[in-house]
């Protein structure tokens, strides 16, 4: 056996004492990780009936605001708090003063007479005094919530006047001003050179105070009340069977808070986590008892039980890390991963009881905890039912949006029973369950990493081993075309019977295109691979023959695991021919040697024998395909007495006495071959051979 196969060391000594040992180190790491203040024990939708006795008011508290109230108070601040602005009166004089000064220099350029140079300066002065007087302003997108314009705050030497942003000029609207005014002025001969220079002169001088008003704003939103009035103790909140409608909701929700944030600070932690252990342990057990009672194999399995508690333990510490970080949504995270890799790991029963005690165990621990679990539960039941049979990969990306739609469909539902509103949805809401469907997607790497650490293989791995442009099975067509060609058509038999019977067909039909890949280092020595007329068991004795044609059951499994094959298909590879005998080489060599003892073991298969339905199928399919090619006249009833005499020859020796298999299924497998072969059917070459007229089958 393969090194990489083998369990690991630390699941050998008592196989007993380490699965409780695991059980229980995976109750005590669930329950480190959960929060540990006491649960408030009521649970309450908006516009449902209140369903427990009637609320009183245990102590005083105060009403905390919705959502909705605190962003409407919100906004009224921030309509109430102006912008300041800084007037820069220096600004003036310093752009007149710089205009001055850099006139004489200018007007050497511009052509004019020097006798001009005055009016050109005045009415320049002017233009700049007016417009600075005015104000020049640098409008800030922030506020222009309403228009264009809006009111701020001027701030002159420590004095603030409220203005607006109307009463004003912009840079843009100072200069049609000046454009203006230079246009009407008749006694200026140059006045496209004069509107190219003036712009130069032109610069705001009311300028926006950033740390001055995000202070104001920042002042003015610590003053707003979270709260919204008190409920006085003793005071009734609700009755038994009233109807929450919104005002009460709020009140059961600020007592919800009020009491959970009391007992963070003053609940018995040591009391809550004996409640964990105790929800925790029960869950658990619940699960074991679950494979005990059917899935004996995965509970008598430390490895694969390991692998189930990990698995659930991650999510529910995920879940709690969650709680902790107080995620703004819980449906971020991705609970659909765990019955997606559970289902293709093992089977739909399974996958669907993990995710709901899984999901019970969350329940006790998030808000609004009926929503939550609805919706993990159906979308859960979802992932499972869309990968029921898993045959291409793209059932993956499928899944996930048939997921996603059913979270979709879910949360509109529950928000419209909720809220009784269409316009109460919010689209941002649907964001979580986006990020969820697309974290689920994890579930390939993560099934690819479990199967490579607990040797387990999944509908993912053998999708990618029937593929026929594999190497192995590409060696074994270019090799062994008979063999390669037989095994197809086993595969195609085998099948159709599992899954008529229930079984793992995608399974069956790997283990069908590799259960005779040994034949590819002798091939020449089996029949399907000869050409007519060459027959190399000519020159060797019985005895030889019969193991060499023995041997490629063991070259087989060395073959596959050098290809590193998984377990699974290499028991098929083991069980295809049992503990059967090389008949044609036994009765051969007693026929040739009548008063020689014949030790039976020389000409029999090692075996083991199957242990499943699936390695029974198969070896039917495998005997039944090579006796058929034989034939000479392959009409129904010649193929109907094939398959009888092929199966009961089998069940005669014993074959099937450790498979899961009953004589029901037995029937419904022949009546399917007997068709099957109809259809399919090829006549074998046969050929004689030596000392004899004998016809044999391998």
């Amino acid at each position: 056996m393969s090194k990489s196969r083998n369990p690991s060391s630390i699941y050998s000594g008592n196989p007993v004492a380490l699965k409780y040992g695991m059980m229980i180190l995976s109750v005590v790491i669930i329950c480190i990780f959960l929060p540990k203040q006491p649960r408030f024990r009521f649970e309450y939708e908006k516009g449902k009936i209140w369903m427990h006795e009637d609320l009183i008011a245990p102590y005083n508290f105060a009403i905390l605001k919705t959502p909705g109230e605190l962003k409407t108070d919100r906004e009224q601040i921030l309509s109430s708090v102006y912008p300041v602005y800084d007037n820069h009166v220096q600004e003036k004089k310093d752009e007149i003063e710089r205009f001055l000064n850099e006139l004489e220099a200018k007007w050497k350029g511009s052509g004019l007479e020097d006798n001009d140079m005055p009016e050109y300066s005045s009415t320049v002065t002017q233009i700049l005094s007016h417009v600075y007087d005015r104000g020049i302003i640098a409008l800030t997108k922030r506020f222009q919530t309403n228009g264009e314009n809006y009111t701020f705050n001027l701030a002159t030497e420590n004095v603030a006047e409220k203005k607006n942003t109307a009463e004003v000029y912009t840079r843009e609207s100072a200069l049609v001003y000046a454009n203006t005014i230079i246009e009407s002025k008749k006694a200026l001969t140059e006045k496209e050179w004069l509107k190219s220079i003036i712009g130069d002169y032109i610069q705001p001088n009311y300028i926006y105070n950033e740390r001055l008003t995000d202070k104001l704003v920042a002042d003015a939103l610590s003053n707003i009340s979270t709260t919204k009035g008190m409920v006085q103790r003793g005071e009734l909140i609700i009755a038994s069977g009233s109807m929450v409608n919104n005002e009460v909701f709020q009140k059961v929700e600020s007592l919800r808070i009020a009491y959970e944030e009391e007992a963070r600070i003053g609940g018995d932690r040591n009391v809550v986590v004996v409640g964990q252990f105790l929800i925790v342990g029960l869950v658990i057990t619940l699960l074991m008892v679950f494979l005990y009672l059917f899935r004996i194999d995965v509970f008598s399995n430390n490895r694969l039980l390991s692998l189930i508690l990990l698995v659930v333990t991650g999510m529910l510490v995920v879940l709690s890390w969650a709680l902790k970080l107080k995620l703004t949504s819980l449906y971020y995270i991705p609970f659909c991963i765990v019955p997606i890799i559970v289902r293709i790991l093992f089977d739909t029963r399974l996958a669907l009881n993990i995710h709901l005690l899984m999901v019970l165990v969350s329940g006790f621990f998030v808000p609004n905890s009926f929503e939550f679990a609805f919706l993990q539960v159906t979308a859960g039941m979802v992932s499972i039912y869309s990968i029921k049979t898993l045959v291409k990969r793209e059932q993956f990306l499928i899944s996930s949006i048939i997921i996603l739609i059913t979270y979709f469909v879910a949360y509109l539902g529950i928000i419209l029973i909720r809220d009784g509103s269409i316009s109460d949805v919010g689209y941002a809401s649907f964001v979580p369950f986006i990020v969820s469907v697309l974290l689920t997607l994890l579930a390939y790497p993560l099934i690819y990493a479990f199967e490579r650490l607990f040797g387990i293989t999944s509908d993912v791995t053998l999708m990618e081993l029937t593929n026929t442009n594999s190497s192995l099975l590409r060696e074994l067509s270019y090799k062994a075309p008979g063999t390669f060609q037989h095994s197809l058509q086993v595969a195609n038999l085998a099948e159709a019977a599992i899954y008529r019977i229930g079984g793992n067909a995608l399974l069956v039909r790997a283990g069908a295109l590799y259960h005779d890949i040994g034949k590819m280092q002798n091939p020449q020595y089996f029949i399907e691979n000869q050409t007519k007329g060459y027959n190399p068991h000519d020159g060797l004795t019985y005895e030889q023959s019969a193991q060499i044609i023995i041997s490629h059951v063991s070259k087989g499994v060395d073959l596959a695991h050098k290809h590193q094959l998984p377990e699974s298909i290499i028991n098929f590879i083991r069980t295809h021919h049992g503990t059967t005998r090389t008949d044609y080489f036994y009765n051969a060599f007693i026929k040739d040697h009548p008063d020689e003892i014949v030790d039976e073991q020389v000409f029999r298969y090692p075996g083991p024998i199957p242990f499943s339905k699936e390695t029974a199928v198969l070896m039917m399919a495998d005997s039944v395909e090579a006796a058929s090619r034989s034939i000479k006249e392959p009409d129904a009833e010649n193929l109907s007495n094939l398959v009888d005499k092929i199966i009961e020859g089998k069940l005669g020796q014993g074959q099937f006495k450790n498979s899961n298999i009953t004589m029901q299924e037995i029937e419904t497998i022949r009546a399917i071959f007997k068709r099957m072969l109809m259809s399919i059917y090829h006549v074998r070459v046969d050929y004689d051979v030596k000392k004899g007229e004998v016809k044999r089958i391998v």
